[in-house]
Parts: C-alpha cells; sequence; structure tokens
C-alpha cells in the first residue's frame, strides 16, 4: 500500500518571476510525479500571468483573492473557488484585482497518447 505523502507548501520557497512568484508542489523531486506538474502562484494587485502555449493539459484554480481571467477575448470576474480547464494549445491571463491578490493552484498534466 503506497504511503501517504505530506509536503508542507508553506515550507517551500517562493520564487520570483516576472510575473508574481511561484514554487512548484508537485514534481518528480517532491513526490516522485514524473507527468505532472503542481504549482503554487501568487499574484500581486496588478500583477499579470500567462499561461505558456502548451502540449498539456492545464487546470487553474483560484485558492484566494479576486481578479480577472482573459480568456479567448474577454475578460471574466473571478474570485475564490473559480477556475478554468485548458485543453492543448489554449492560454489565458490572470491579473489580481487593484488592492487584491491571487493565490492559484496550477496543474499541468501531459495528452495521453492514443
Amino acid at each position: 500500500m503506497p504511503k501517504t505523502l505530506f509536503i508542507d507548501t508553506n515550507k517551500l520557497p517562493r520564487v520570483k518571476m516576472p510575473e508574481g512568484e511561484a514554487t512548484e508542489i508537485l514534481n518528480e523531486k517532491l513526490a516522485g510525479a514524473k507527468n505532472v506538474l503542481g504549482t503554487l502562484r501568487w499574484l500581486k494587485s496588478g500583477e499579470k500571468y500567462k499561461t505558456d502555449v502548451s502540449d498539456k493539459h492545464q487546470l487553474l484554480y483560484l485558492m484566494e483573492g479576486k481578479g480577472s481571467i482573459h480568456l479567448e477575448n474577454k475578460d471574466h470576474q473571478v474570485s475564490k473557488g473559480m477556475g478554468v480547464y485548458l485543453g492543448p494549445k489554449e492560454t489565458a491571463t490572470f491579473q489580481a484585482a487593484d488592492g487584491s491578490s491571487l493565490k492559484i493552484f496550477h496543474l499541468a498534466v501531459p495528452q495521453i497518447p492514443k
């Protein structure tokens, strides 16, 4: 039976990015995950994060805060508990609202070969 693995995400170092801060919370080094990447992202008021165009499936879930997601040429107001699924080659831009911040859980997995 597999052992439960507890990862204290509060103890992982945040890396300053051009678009906010981030820390990987699910990867091969931490959990032996070979095909999945889980990242926490933090955006301060006015900061933006644009997902990369990728061949992976991506799920982005807002854990805290409020802001907007620019998706398919439209802005959508979002708050805690909302999220978006992006298929391969799809992208979106997240922006924290003025006076607010965002904490985003970002999960990326590859396409399953047919």
